[in-house]
């Protein structure tokens, strides 16, 4: 149905969080209907069915010439995988970019999302390899760390932006 809609909307690609399994199972859809789906990915490398690893992704986009990928930099940071080199690499498998700052764990131990600037994941890095590269596709912002109580969450959502900006 997803797929329906989508052709229906004239979209390009759809995303989402997945599984290989699921992955597996929408490969056909995807084909039949002509519209990529992305599968998106988290930090959980010793999961097989997560799009973890630079292995799971390119697992994925071998499937069929319509399968992409949603790389969500601040994940395939926390998982230990530098998204320069990556989006270097399959730039043109790339449907969208999420964008968060988290760190690089020591010894495998789970990183929090933190305010853009207080991680290092390199924000900086791939927004630049996407201007130099004129990279056609969208980098979200994805605003997932927690904020003092009473914060506004759209004022956050301004510093993150202003963060890439500069």
């Amino acid at each position: 149905y997803a797929f329906h809609m989508a052709q229906g909307l004239g979209v390009r690609a759809i995303s989402c969080s997945s599984t290989v399994t699921f992955a597996k199972r929408v490969a056909p859809f995807a084909e039949k209907y002509k519209t990529i789906w992305s599968g998106h990915g988290h930090a959980d490398i010793f999961d097989p069915e997560q799009f973890a690893k630079p292995e799971t992704f390119e697992m994925l986009i071998g499937m069929n010439k319509y399968m992409g990928i949603n790389l969500d930099i601040g994940h395939f940071w926390a998982a230990g995988y530098d998204p320069v080199v990556f989006i270097e690499k399959h730039h043109d498998k790339i449907t969208n970019l999420h964008i968060k700052d988290r760190t690089k764990p020591d010894k495998c131990m789970v990183s929090q999302n933190l305010p853009f600037g207080q991680g290092d994941t390199p924000i900086k890095e791939v927004l630049l390899l996407m201007k130099k590269n004129k990279y056609k596709f969208p980098a979200n912002i994805e605003f997932e760390y927690q904020t003092p109580e009473g914060s506004d969450a759209v004022a956050e959502v301004g510093k993150c932006l202003q963060f890439c900006k500069g």
